[in-house]
């Protein structure tokens, strides 16, 4: 048993924290800019929350985060009351927000400073795989510091692999919504068309999904799409937030990225049609408006 602080109780945050406890056994102590929602969380899981990260961090082993974007894990970090300033020394702090590759090698660097370890461990799976405690966590960071975490972060996931170096995991997570963009974008097409063209679409599903066109996008999104339902899963705000990461990322590196750049801007017309929080198997939304 560790003693954990998490920080971060979003709908990712909530459950993970929650494994920590229940899979892991660990004294874990909770912070969230809501208080309201530490409370509730420490009222049905047995552990503690803190009013500040600081505080959440103080004395822990493992200090996990799952925050919005770049600036909010600075805030909650190196911030006036971040947990930087309660971390002890040999602490390892575990950040399993989707942010860029420079805000992972600051933090590092920063940590490594006061003598504590940090790992960029940005998670894929969405909300049912935090959920279930089945997330894939990608990481980088120092392998030792990564071999001392790993038993931690297993509590929440079904997958953990060591990247690379600093930065590496959240270069691994722009890999993986790359390949989800073309994927929803692709299914999205091809229900619209079996839907057009007056196939029913579980037939249809049920036949291709056993061949080369299968995926966990195919498996697990195409009754929405068929359904128009949309409010379950990853937030097309937050599927644009991990793009422009991508996208801003490729224009450094001088890789070309056509396609993701298209879908991009095709969750921005989902957005113009009010879809800001509906998941990402919305993109077939503006194939079915398109002229009306």
């Amino acid at each position: 048993m560790a003693k954990v602080a998490f920080i971060g109780l979003g709908v990712m945050g909530y459950p993970m924290a929650g494994y920590l406890k229940s899979r892991g056994g660990h004294e874990v102590t909770v912070y969230n800019r809501t208080g309201a929602k530490a409370e509730k969380w420490a009222g049905e899981h047995g552990g503690t929350h803190a009013a500040t990260p600081a505080a959440a961090a103080e004395g822990a082993d493992f200090i996990f985060a799952c925050v919005g974007n770049d600036d909010d894990l600075r805030s909650v970090t190196t911030g006036p009351d971040g947990a930087f300033h309660g971390m002890k020394r040999g602490a390892i702090f575990i950040d399993n927000t989707t942010a860029s590759a420079e805000v992972a090698r600051e933090l590092y660097a920063a940590a490594k400073e006061k003598g504590c370890g940090f790992l960029d461990a940005p998670v894929s799976g969405g909300q049912a795989g935090a959920e279930k405690g089945a997330l894939t966590v990608m990481v980088g960071g120092d392998e030792d510091v990564y071999e001392a975490a790993r038993p931690a972060i297993e509590c929440f996931a079904k997958m953990v692999g060591h990247m690379g170096p600093a930065g590496a995991g959240q270069l691994t997570k722009m890999v993986n919504q790359i390949c989800i963009a073309g994927l929803v974008q692709g299914l999205s097409e091809a229900v619209h068309f079996a839907k057009k063209a007056d196939l029913d679409v579980a037939k249809v599903i049920d036949v291709i999904s056993k061949g080369a066109a299968q995926s966990w996008q195919m498996e697990n999104r195409w009754q929405t799409m068929r359904d128009d339902t949309f409010d379950f899963g990853f937030a097309v705000d937050w599927m644009r937030k991990d793009l422009g990461i991508c996208l801003k990322t490729a224009n450094e590196t001088g890789a070309r990225l056509p396609v993701t750049a298209l879908v991009d801007q095709f969750y921005a017309e989902v957005q113009a049609m009010g879809g800001n929080r509906w998941d990402t198997s919305s993109l077939i939304a503006r194939l079915q408006n398109a002229g009306k």
